[in-house]
């Protein structure tokens, strides 16, 4: 038995478990263990850190009780234990090399972190011999999970491995009073990584002079290919227009709105309204791009955004510097200035993925960049930058990818090892064992060729890092996806659960909540598409739903949608099909029948008449678009979700005192409630024609929406009791409709669970299939 506290000498080996490697803990434990006079060493293992600890009793529980609490910024301690051992009478305290073992590892990875203040610092003084340095990092920062190839964390297995420290590096390494101590991304202008630059004439260029070449570019409007930690970049000037309308036409971009790096939080403040929870969120180690209400500017103002960032959005998608790189790109204080804000948008061509490879990058951007600005460090990972915005004061994540990935998401019940390969949109794949599920990074739509190799590689990487090997696959019930596809190609003998789309978007919110299932709540799924039990194309979803099954208790009502996805690229085409459903007349005076032809009129009513190829569809994705359109908004979507994102933007433009359209309930014997749009068809039908504003339109949409989900709400606890709603699905990006939604279920006693975590969005799938294929698995 152990001597109590205070008494004798104790001998313990502690094991650490969690986001413990990488992130300087082995630092920290010496330190902390020195302070407290405490002899033994530390290491890593494929599974934990683990720590021989001997000293005075008193000492040895002080450390145990201190070493999960005071862990480093980018640590996530989960679990400390210890078992007793007999003292060896050791001295001194050392960290040995990782323990390497035949078996697979178990050690939650870390995710990338932007610069430190630290190494800020060091960037910026000319006295320090790291200035103006572009890959400037320490135990606190940097990259991460983009540049690990295997566990435990060891420079050997990162893409640093081809970097040798000079001998002032490998004195900081080796020094315990040095904050880069153990730092296995440690490096300088002696050993690297270095810049170089390439441009489309030829001209090459190597350090700061290839930086001060793309700096010169970027002022004078060029578009430059700029490498970061998960991939490339297109970089132009934010603030010309000619910039930023010569990007988007080599991308082919449309009207999707660009993301804006700026320097500062000021600079930031100026370009839009910040609140608390945004300057939070743009200054996190996670750098993610926040969206935030963009600020009316003056037009001579010389900090000004281009019109064309962000044309038609209440929003504009801001971030911060989140390597050293890009605050030299930037400029620092005694740079001659430069551009104040720069477009960063993922470099790849639209509907492929994130380019990473150098020569890959000269190749597939040739006619998107004007020159390169690359790194001699290798991306082992593609990662994009995560997105959020801010509702209700709480964050909401809209693409969950770089500073996340893959840390996991704690799930409420133990499952068996499990591989859920998401959606084919917006694709993340899920890898879960235990009570733990390990999330990837974005992957992007699967409809590309590139972007399935991306996927692969993803699904094998997060095997790699957690020694998970799958015994089931969990996937979509569309018999079209090709993530589903994927699934049913490498299952080997193993089980594939299918599981249907907003069902999983249900399962989601539980686990995110921790929800154990033994209650049914009503789940709301509101997006685009998603593949329904009896063969038609839902998305406006009332469920009620644990993770072992649901019934459906009430959707939106059937219109056709005309020609798949021309149906969703055209929003006149679904403004016309639910004015013909609402028994509206397709009046020549309305926006949406003046958006298009007579001839296209004229077939669409063809097709309608004749229901060819006219899936029905209860989305209310799409019921969105068919008010945007007829509302006057937006007819021909150019990315997804556009004209549904316009009628937000509108919305949130109005005075807010429009009042609200009303849908009608209709039930049945034994059936679903049926949410009927028509009478708010043809109110606002009539509110167009009469000249009512497309901000007031909106506005009374949206009520109408919330007001209509309270009301199904309602009835179907005055049927079953329930009184939990979730809310999922991409509708719910949408920051007004998901605060008047909760709102109005709020007000009649309801407890409403949101995503804030996870996006409601298909990136959710992927969760949500877990835990419903686990409660699958258990009733086999």
């Amino acid at each position: 038995m152990e001597p109590e506290q205070g008494d004798g000498r104790l001998r313990r080996q502690v094991t650490v478990t969690g986001v413990v490697q990488g992130v300087g803990f082995r630092p920290y434990v010496y330190a902390l263990a020195s302070r407290l006079g405490l002899a033994g060493s530390v290491a890593n293992s494929p599974e934990a850190v683990v720590i021989a600890i001997e000293g005075e009793a008193g000492a040895v529980g002080e450390f145990c009780r201190r070493v999960g609490q005071e862990a480093p910024p980018l640590a996530s301690v989960t679990a400390v234990s210890w078992t007793p051992e007999k003292p060896r009478g050791d001295t001194g305290f050392r960290i040995r090399p990782s323990q390497l073992t035949a078996g697979p590892s178990r050690v939650l990875a870390p995710a990338d972190a932007g610069i430190c203040d630290d190494c800020l610092h060091d960037l910026t003084d000319p006295a320090n011999r790291r200035y103006r340095h572009p890959f400037v990092t320490c135990t606190n920062c940097g990259p991460r999970f983009t540049i690990i190839r295997d566990l435990p964390y060891d420079r050997a297995r990162t893409t640093m491995a081809g970097f040798a420290m000079c001998g002032e590096c490998a004195h900081e390494y080796a020094d315990p009073g040095n904050r880069r101590f153990h730092a296995e991304t440690i490096c300088c202008p002696g050993c690297g990584p270095r810049l170089s630059l390439v441009t489309l004439g030829g001209q090459a260029e190597a350090g700061e002079g290839a930086l001060a070449t793309a700096r010169r570019l970027l002022a004078a409007g060029a578009v430059v290919a700029v490498k970061g930690l998960g991939g490339y970049h297109l970089a132009c000037d934010a603030t010309s227009e000619a910039a930023v309308a010569l990007l988007r036409k080599r991308k082919h971009r449309g009207d999707q709105p660009f993301a804006v790096m700026v320097a500062d939080l000021a600079t930031a403040s100026r370009l839009a309204d910040l609140g608390a929870e945004e300057r939070a969120a743009l200054q996190g180690q996670q750098r993610p791009i926040v969206l935030a209400s963009r600020r009316a500017s003056d037009a001579a103002h010389t900090g000004r955004l281009a019109d064309a960032v962000a044309p038609g959005l209440a929003d504009v998608g801001l971030m911060l510097p989140y390597t050293p790189l890009h605050h030299l790109l930037l400029g620092l204080p005694s740079d001659q200035p430069g551009p104040p804000a720069l477009v960063m948008t993922s470099g790849n061509r639209s509907g492929e993925p994130l380019v990473t490879d150098d020569d890959e990058a000269l190749e597939r951007l040739a006619d998107l960049a004007d020159a390169w600005l690359a790194h001699d460090r290798p991306i082992h990972v593609p990662c994009d930058d995560s997105v959020m915005r801010i509702v209700d004061r709480a964050g909401l994540h809209v693409r969950r990818s770089r500073g996340h990935a893959p840390l996991p998401v704690e799930l409420p019940f133990a499952v068996p090892p499990t591989l859920a390969v998401g959606g084919d949109m917006k694709n993340t794949l899920c890898l879960a064992a235990s009570s733990q599920g390990w999330l990837s990074q974005h992957i992007g739509d699967m409809g590309d060729f590139r972007t399935q190799l991306v996927f692969e590689a993803a699904a094998t990487h997060l095997q790699t890092l957690t020694g998970i090997r799958p015994e089931m696959i969990a996937a979509d019930r569309h018999p079209g996806y090709r993530s589903g596809r994927w699934a049913a190609a490498r299952a080997a003998g193993r089980p594939v659960h299918l599981v249907q789309h907003h069902h999983a978007h249900v399962a989601s919110t539980l686990a995110e909540h921790g929800h154990d299932g033994s209650r049914r709540v009503l789940g709301i799924a509101f997006d685009g598409t998603g593949y329904g039990d009896d063969g038609a194309v839902w998305g406006g979803e009332f469920l009620l739903a644990d993770y072992d099954g649901f019934t459906r208790a009430a959707h939106l009502r059937y219109v056709p949608l005309p020609g798949g996805d021309a149906g969703v690229r055209n929003p006149w085409r679904m403004a016309l099909s639910h004015l013909r459903e609402a028994g509206v007349t397709w009046d020549a005076d309305l926006p949406c029948v003046q958006a298009c032809s007579r001839d296209e009129v004229r077939l669409l009513g063809s097709q309608l008449d004749g229901g060819i190829r006219c899936t029905p569809t209860s989305s209310m994705g799409r019921l969105f678009d068919a008010i945007s359109s007829i509302a006057g908004v937006c007819h021909r979507s150019g990315y997804e979700a556009q004209a549904a994102a316009e009628l937000e933007a509108v919305a949130r433009s109005a005075s807010g005192h429009e009042g609200s359209y009303t849908f009608t309930i209709g039930s049945g014997d034994d059936q679903p409630l049926v949410l009927d749009a028509a009478p708010v068809i043809a109110a606002a039908t009539i509110d167009v024609l009469a000249g009512v504003s497309a901000p007031v339109i909106a506005v009374r949409f949206h009520r109408a929406v919330a007001e209509a989900v309270a009301d199904i709400a309602e009835r179907v606890r005055s049927d079953t009791g329930i009184s939990e709603v979730t809310l999922s699905g991409g509708v719910f990006v949408n920051v007004l409709l998901s605060h008047w939604c909760a709102r109005a279920l709020a007000d009649r006693g309801f407890t409403v669970l949101r995503h804030h975590h996870v996006p409601p969005t298909d990136a959710s799938l992927a969760l949500g299939q877990v835990a419903v294929a686990a409660k699958q698995a258990k009733e086999e």
